[in-house]
């Protein structure tokens, strides 16, 4: 797919190399079977379009994870949303964002509606494997990724350390700390590479486009709660509180929750106990922890308000992070930004294996018996090359017998 221009490799044409139509039907199997919170989205995506489809290289793949761990938002759904325009331009991205989130966003609304969801012990079972999913997609990740990108004993103390910043940091902070410090010690660490061939990543965004964007971000932020003002509605007043809480989260779905709790429970729009099912219900579908925000749209005013809420959420993570790539191609490629980057790729590496350790083991991995599921999906995903779609199903079908065996 790549092509030599004096001496570095180009991971991306200019031109789309893909149409939108082929992004929507990849990314929709991606939201129909990508369990396990927004660390798991990461691992379906190397998995699908790095390894599999390659549509991007390892590092190029790591940078754009890195941009949408600095911005806030959802940064699973940005990465998928930046992939998509890398593929296929605007509505590349558009068909990504749509694609990724409509199933998950569907089944809140159904669940809003009054929707059974996992009911039983095989219902229940079924939903532990796929937390069991999670963990044997993210080590798959791990695995793959260090290789790549922590092939030393630098890079390989940036990502430890990573590790421990995340560790004893104890919040989404602590992510954002990693990477900036894996960058300064890139700087010192991993210059002796710079001349390495990384790619350059050409997305179909002018940088005045780019800057349009990121002034839009900043306009509706300062904007909305006057105009709330100057004109009362619900939809508009539902609108500017989601879009202020996607505009101020770092660290992904989880970190948004107490910010739409005080926002539609402490303000009277919703009961506690009906904003804590939707939550619960939330970890039992595929795709972005943000399609919450569907359930609390339909749940206060109907389908209106769910497809309000849900677009309100997104649109500030999914502005900043495409206003930031025209700027962010230029950058990665100099020389001090390509040491800087090799040692965030590296942090990226650590954060996601303390991610694997908690919140993914903890929660899943509660016996011998779930140690055995995830080590099957494990080695399915890695020495089989199994599908991650059919190992999503065969370990919720595993879980489903589990519980059944008692």
């Amino acid at each position: 797919m790549g092509r030599r221009v004096r001496g570095r490799e180009v991971t991306a044409r200019s031109e789309p190399a893909g149409s939108p139509a082929e992004v929507f039907a990849v990314f929709l199997k991606l939201g129909l079977t990508s369990f396990g919170g927004p660390i798991a989205h990461l691992g379906y995506y190397r998995d699908e379009l790095v390894v599999r489809r390659k549509w991007i290289d390892e590092a190029g793949y790591a940078d754009l994870v890195a941009l949408c761990q600095f911005l806030p938002g959802p940064a699973s759904s940005q990465t998928g949303f930046s992939l998509g325009l890398l593929r296929a331009g605007p509505l590349g991205a558009l068909a990504a964002w749509t694609a990724f989130t409509l199933p998950s966003a569907l089944a809140m609304v159904l669940f809003a509606f009054g929707a059974a969801v996992f009911e039983g012990p095989a219902g229940g079972g079924a939903l532990h494997g796929l937390k069991v999913v999670a963990v044997a997609v993210v080590a798959q990740a791990v695995w793959g990724m260090a290789r790549t990108l922590c092939p030393d004993r630098r890079r390989g103390s940036i990502a430890l350390a990573a590790v421990l910043i995340v560790v004893f940091a104890g919040s989404s902070a602590g992510q954002i700390a990693a990477i900036a410090a894996g960058g300064l010690a890139g700087l010192w660490l991993c210059r002796d590479g710079a001349g390495a061939a990384v790619g350059r990543l050409r997305f179909p965004v002018s940088r005045r486009a780019g800057a349009t964007l990121l002034a839009a971000f900043l306009a509706l932020l300062v904007l909305l709660p006057g105009l709330r003002a100057a004109f009362p509605s619900q939809e508009l007043a539902m609108f500017d509180s989601f879009y202020r809480a996607g505009s101020l989260v770092f660290g992904g779905g989880h970190v948004v929750l107490p910010l739409l709790e005080a926002e539609v429970v402490r303000t009277g729009w919703m009961g506690r106990d009906a904003f804590l099912a939707g939550y619960g219900a939330a970890q039992a579908v595929p795709g972005p922890l943000f399609t919450f925000a569907a359930y609390l749209g339909a749940v206060m005013s109907g389908l209106a308000g769910a497809a309000i809420c849900l677009a309100a959420l997104f649109l500030p993570g999914l502005l900043l992070v495409a206003g930031a790539l025209p700027f962010w191609d230029t950058l990665r490629t100099r020389p001090r930004a390509q040491a800087a980057m090799r040692g965030a790729n590296a942090a990226v590496v650590g954060i996601l294996g303390a991610a694997l350790y908690d919140p993914l083991w903890t929660t899943a991995i509660r016996d011998p018996r779930d140690f055995a599921l995830a080590l099957t999906g494990f080695v399915l995903l890695t020495a089989w090359k199994v599908p991650s779609w059919m190992v999503v199903l065969l370990l919720a079908a595993g879980g489903a017998g589990l519980a059944l065996w008692g």
